[in-house]
């Protein structure tokens, strides 16, 4: 694969180790339910575009651009990844329940065939100022000798939340060497078990720091959070959207009907907004599902 330097050669790093990606899109994301009843948490739009879709547009702007260099794993829902993929990446469908992120990449053990993997969370957010995606990442794979364990870390400010690898939050994607994928199970594991905590005591984890903004948008707040983010602090109206109510701070999706108020609010494709209706920190899908999105912390207004 790649790093931006070598794109005449996009299976390789720029230290000549040949390397692979997967994106991993195969969680059930329970704490966004009741909005992952509907979809898998890989395809819910941050900014109007599904996660995975951004996921697969950072990893191809690295050189991983077809099914032979990347590769996306589906379980919850996974009939609507599959379609959604529609071969622009190699399947990995895991039957029954989620493997997590170690199982998962374990089940792609033929394919990874001797290659390093950049593994990335189809659900991280991550913008950079003034740099593209792709280019934000590229410090992951620069000068890489496919031995060490790389995670991408962001740095966290004060105590209130500790970092997972010294100062640093780990920030959705990872580097990982062949000789710590070849014998990974097949079973439900999370790396973070079976590698990087293995890396770190054996000394071979480096963290590569990512000062932009990072969101797992693991909870509604969050995912509100990342939506908001993506429309630099105004209104992101898709163009077949009908909106004739005041909105601030809001996302509206295609096809979305909004007569009413909107403040701090996502509204999926599709969804509706009753003139009476005033919604604030809120997501809302179709006609009547309306899910919290405030902080615990925030006051009710």
């Amino acid at each position: 694969m790649t790093g931006p330097t070598t794109a005449a050669t996009p299976d390789r790093d720029p230290g000549g180790v040949e390397v692979c990606a997967v994106v991993l899109a195969a969680g059930e994301g329970r704490r966004l339910r009741p909005l992952t009843g509907h979809l898998p948490k890989a395809l819910c739009p941050v900014g109007n575009v599904p996660l995975l879709d951004r996921a697969l547009a950072r990893v191809s702007a690295l050189g991983f651009a077809t099914p032979a260099t990347v590769a996306v794993n589906a379980c919850y829902l996974g009939d609507q990844v599959v379609r959604h993929v529609a071969g622009r990446a190699r399947l990995s469908v895991e039957p029954g329940s989620p493997l997590g992120t170690s199982g998962g990449v374990a089940k792609l053990r033929d394919w990874i065939d001797g290659r390093g993997v950049l593994v990335g969370n189809a659900d991280a957010y991550l913008a950079a100022p003034g740099t593209p995606p792709g280019p934000d990442v590229a410090a992951l794979l620069d000068g890489w000798d496919g031995t060490s364990v790389r995670l991408l870390g962001q740095p966290v400010a004060g105590p209130a939340r500790p970092g997972d690898f010294g100062r640093h939050r780990f920030a959705g994607f990872s580097l990982l060497p062949w000789a710590r994928v070849r014998d990974l199970p097949a079973e439900p594991a999370e790396l973070v078990r079976t590698v990087w905590r293995p890396a770190e005591a054996a000394g071979a984890l480096e963290v590569v720091e990512f000062s932009g903004r990072y969101l797992d948008t693991g909870t509604p707040a969050d995912y509100l959070a990342a939506n908001l983010h993506a429309a630099c602090g105004g209104s992101l109206v898709d163009p077949t959207a009908e909106v004739t109510g005041a909105h601030r701070m809001a996302v509206v999706g295609a096809g979305a009907v909004v007569r009413g108020t909107l403040d701090r609010c996502v509204v999926w494709p599709g969804g509706r907004v009753r003139p009476d209706e005033h919604l604030t920190d809120a997501i809302r899908v179709g006609e009547a599902l309306t899910v919290s999105a405030r902080p615990p912390s925030a006051p009710v207004r």
